[in-house]
């Protein structure tokens, strides 16, 4: 009896014992309503932007060479000595302006001689006309007459073509270049004599991908930016290559830009943008805002104070937004930060709104 009740009174101690800690941690648990309050989670800070309707670009980016509008290398005909220049490097020369004359003391006496030969000739066939009209010579006699004065004009003509090849005359308006050539050196028709360039307007020569060329037209507006330069410049397609090259699958434009103080120069590397098309009333969101899931994507909308995901279906992008072409309207409030710390019906604190 006396080993039963020493094991009851063990027991009870313990009991004891163990009650003596578990009651006040159960009345730290339970308490009022206004302290647990004050145990939830605190509101996650968000930004929100509201989504209006705003003007759209599609575009492409894309690199480009500047041209000229006309460009040539002058070069002689013939061989020779320069005996005359008539230009300055880097100057601006008319259509039709002297530019360099090579010797032409050879072909001129030539020329002189040809003349000569030609006046007697017509003379010649004066007297043989004369005589034919009389019957003083028969038809075949005049014929070789008449051939001689032919001959003779062909021959000067032939000399006066030769003559012109020793003077380079300028195509067409332009600037001309640095000189190759200087005032007694010999020149073949492999010599080169300047370059000619024609910079107002330029045009600038670029490719897109394939697949892009069907919305392109003859007068699409391009800008570009000259690489080092911040200056942004217009121009206008003007021709498109009708063909797609088969190994990098894309298709050449070019486009005219104006140019007339000439800061364009030709050979340049330009940054290009294409705009393709125009939508005046879309809506767009920053990027981030989207998020992918199994069926589409979604964003979060804020609603009467509460988070609510919602399916969206997007299009064009832009280096920082995406275009929602359904499941959002105007007037929207769109969750653009705290996106992936945020639940359905979670409460939010709205910091800042675009």
């Amino acid at each position: 009896m006396n080993f039963s009740k020493s094991k009851l009174i063990l027991g009870a101690v313990l009991v004891a014992i163990i009650l003596s800690f578990v009651i006040p941690r159960l009345k730290s648990v339970d308490k009022g309503p206004n302290d647990a309050a004050a145990f939830r989670p605190p509101a996650t800070p968000v930004s929100v932007m509201i989504v209006q309707p705003g003007r759209l670009q599609d575009k492409i980016l894309t690199t480009g060479t500047v041209l000229a509008n006309e460009e040539v290398e002058l070069q002689s005909e013939i061989s020779g000595k320069v005996t005359a220049i008539f230009f300055e490097e880097g100057s601006r020369v008319k259509q039709g302006q002297l530019l360099l004359r090579s010797n032409d003391e050879e072909l001129q006496a030539r020329l002189k001689k040809a003349e000569f030969q030609k006046q007697l000739a017509q003379q010649k066939e004066e007297r043989g006309r004369k005589q034919f009209e009389i019957d003083a010579i028969s038809q075949q006699d005049y014929d070789i007459i008449l051939n001689e004065l032919n001959v003779q004009k062909a021959e000067v003509d032939l000399i006066s073509a030769q003559l012109a090849k020793t003077e380079i005359i300028a195509p067409f308006d332009g600037t001309i270049g640095l000189r190759y050539v200087s005032l007694g050196s010999y020149m073949s028709p492999n010599t080169r004599i300047a370059n000619l360039l024609a910079t107002d307007p330029v045009k600038v020569d670029f490719s897109i991908p394939g697949k892009y060329v069907a919305q392109v037209s003859k007068g699409n507006e391009i800008s570009f930016k000259i690489q080092g330069s911040d200056d942004v410049f217009k121009g206008e397609v003007y021709a498109i290559e009708p063909k797609v090259d088969p190994v990098t699958r894309t298709a050449r434009l070019r486009a005219l830009s104006p140019n007339p103080g000439g800061r364009i120069l030709a050979g340049s590397f330009v940054e290009v943008e294409l705009v393709l098309d125009e939508i005046e009333d879309a809506l767009m969101v920053p990027t981030e805002s989207i998020i992918p899931y199994l069926n589409g994507q979604r964003i979060y909308l804020l609603k009467d104070g509460k988070v609510a995901p919602q399916p969206v279906e997007t299009g064009l992008r832009t280096e920082a937004s995406i275009q929602i072409t359904a499941g959002v309207q105007p007037g929207d409030s769109v969750l653009t930060t705290g996106i992936l710390q945020v639940r359905l019906g979670s409460a939010v604190s709205v910091t800042k709104v675009e």
